[in-house]
């Protein structure tokens, strides 16, 4: 059942998870940024931003004292399109050449029961910072089977409007708030892993 499953992993995770406070470094090869919009109302369009680094310091004990940094590389968006890729590169939207990364700082996380947290932060995208809410579910806190160390997953979801970032372009034709979907996986590294 899957009730039962979900159940199950968390006691595992519960299990194995650290009972002291452990700083991650975010996998750029396994997390994401995804979002969605529509364009003109006529199709939706899903990109993603990849290459993410930064860390995550996780205290299962005291969750409410984890903390979360992350830097995203704002050229490094992919609709598939390279055409809109450029253009979203481009000084109408993202502007790298001036502003090449975003970033994310935890300010506040609360524990929502039952392997959920609310992440409260910082975003700054352009020369525009703005309090975002995310609704975070930690997948699992295990030891990775390639690394042999301790690794974290986590979903997020949150909803963010463009134009309150400084991308607004084209909107309200072309969606200005925008669900975001993240899947973060981060690893203690190796020089730092307890027998790994």
């Amino acid at each position: 059942m899957p009730h039962k499953t979900v159940l199950a992993a968390l006691v595992l995770a519960a299990a194995w998870a650290p009972a002291h406070a452990e700083t991650y470094v975010i996998d750029p090869n396994h997390t994401q940024v995804r979002f969605t919009f529509s364009h003109f109302g006529l199709s939706n369009i899903t990109g993603l931003f990849t290459g993410i680094t930064g860390s995550i310091s996780y205290d299962p004990a005291r969750p409410e004292a984890s903390r979360v940094e992350a830097t995203i590389p704002v050229a490094q968006v992919h609709t598939g399109v390279e055409k809109l890729d450029q253009h979203l590169r481009s000084a109408d939207f993202f502007d790298v050449e001036r502003f090449p990364e975003a970033r994310f700082t935890s300010t506040a996380v609360k524990p929502m029961g039952e392997g959920r947290l609310r992440v409260t932060g910082e975003l700054a995208v352009r020369d525009l910072r703005r309090e975002v809410v995310l609704d975070v579910h930690l997948n699992a806190a295990k030891e990775h089977p390639m690394s042999k160390r301790p690794a974290i997953g986590f979903d997020a979801r949150t909803r963010l409007r463009r134009t309150e970032l400084g991308v607004g372009k084209y909107a309200p034709a072309v969606s200005d708030e925008l669900p975001i979907e993240i899947t973060v996986e981060a690893s203690v590294p190796a020089q730092a892993g307890s027998g790994g």
